[in-house]
């Protein structure tokens, strides 16, 4: 780990004033950073705390809509989005160990925007809005292939505002090691519509599998998925899995989370 300073705002006024200076990158949960510095695979000059932010954390319903700080601990997400939003509360406890839940945090999670990572299916599932220091950005604009968003240089995400649907789950294929997702699939239905959202098998990333909701749309149980597949091309490839492997538990797991929601 290479030598850096360390700073710890108050407020998001001077974190973004913090955020400004050359070299300068934010940290939350640290889940995903702290080990790329500790193999010098990232050498900042500043780290810029976020856990100081009270503002960035806490759950709460407005309307229609779960509101959850971009601070919020994926162990806060499993607890106090219990009772509005289960499936996303479910997804949250599955993140991970204890370790990493208490540590790491949501916004961190969609800003680092991992292929395998739980919390992007989920945001995109229920299309979400992401809102930063400057703007609202919509799910569908926000992910823009494997750890790349739509965020600009020294830009915050302050918290996430999740439409609530009338039922939701998330289906996950576990690595046994890291509890990263192999495959996993959240999958959400509104009176409006139905959205599937798929991470952990494409090299782009997270994604939306619209021939699954147009058939749920019309059927929301698995027997309306039986004889739908997802292409392989473009899967990852790597040792726990083959392109195919991941294409085939796409459809296992879209299954099961609707066999869950139903």
């Amino acid at each position: 780990m290479y030598a850096f300073d360390f700073v710890k705002p108050s407020s998001i006024d001077d974190a973004v004033k913090a955020l400004s200076a050359e070299g300068a990158q934010p940290i939350a949960g640290g889940q995903t950073l702290i080990p790329t510095l500790k193999a010098r695979l990232n050498a900042p000059e500043t780290l810029v705390s976020l856990t100081g932010i009270a503002e960035l954390k806490g759950v709460c319903r407005d309307g229609d809509v779960l509101v959850i700080g971009a601070g919020t601990s994926h162990a806060a997400v499993a607890r106090d989005a219990a009772a509005e939003f289960p499936g996303l509360a479910a997804l949250a406890l599955q993140i991970g160990d204890p370790a990493v839940r208490n540590r790491g945090t949501l916004g961190g999670s969609i800003a680092n925007n991992d292929p395998a990572a739980c919390y992007p299916a989920a945001v995109l599932a229920t299309g979400a809005t992401v809102v930063t220091d400057r703007r609202e950005i919509a799910a569908d604009d926000f992910f823009q292939g494997m750890f790349t968003t739509a965020l600009e240089e020294g830009e915050i995400v302050t918290s996430v505002r999740f439409p609530i649907p009338e039922v939701s789950a998330y289906a996950k294929f576990a690595q046994p090691a890291s509890r990263f997702a192999l495959t996993g699939v959240f999958v959400a239905k509104f009176a409006e519509g139905v959205r599937v959202a798929v991470t952990g098998a494409s090299e782009d990333g997270v994604f939306r599998w619209t021939e699954a909701e147009e058939a749920l749309v019309r059927s929301f149980a698995p027997e309306a998925l039986a004889d739908l597949r997802v292409p392989d091309g473009g899967m990852i490839n790597d040792l726990h899995g083959t392109p195919a492997y991941r294409a085939h538990l796409v459809g296992v797991m879209t299954r099961r989370a609707v066999k869950a929601a139903s």
